[in-house]
């Protein structure tokens, strides 16, 4: 894993996106890559979707929103999704594409970077304290909200 690198999802990474495959029982805990592929053509300008490139494969997707005047303080600047190919999780990718989204999110003027995650034994929960997010509510829904600081 030492290729690693990002690009912007383009035409040539979307259909190598999502085509990533989740580890079993973890499809309840993260959407597919489909579902926010067209969110980044609703709003370009606050939306940052991410391939994870280990040298010539995808292995990984990333989006980040950032949007400094939503009303709701958590979808400011926040993880809306990452996802990792199953065979490669657990080697730093996941670390990698987080560490950049935050790096992104300081460079934008942002002190605090969120996240919000179900819980649940292959939920993503140990992943996101791993990585430095720490809870710090939960939603309307009973979901984790959980914060990095900058």
């Amino acid at each position: 894993m030492s290729d690693l690198r990002l690009e912007p999802l383009s035409a040539a990474t979307i259909a190598a996106a999502h085509s990533l495959a989740l580890r079993p029982g973890q499809e309840q805990y993260i959407a597919p890559v489909s579902y926010s592929i067209a969110e980044p053509l609703l709003d370009p300008s606050t939306s940052w979707p991410r391939v994870v490139v280990d040298g010539d494969t995808v292995v990984g997707y990333i989006m980040g929103h950032f949007d400094p005047e939503h009303p709701k303080e958590e979808f400011r600047s926040v993880l809306w999704r990452i996802n990792v190919d199953g065979d490669a999780q657990q080697s730093g990718i996941g670390t990698f594409a987080a560490h950049a989204l935050a790096e992104e999110a300081r460079q934008r003027g942002f002190d605090r970077l969120t996240v919000i995650w179900d819980g649940g034994d292959e939920g993503p929960e140990r992943f996101f304290l791993s990585v430095g997010f720490r809870p710090i509510g939960e939603t309307e829904y009973g979901e984790v909200l959980g914060a990095l600081e900058l």
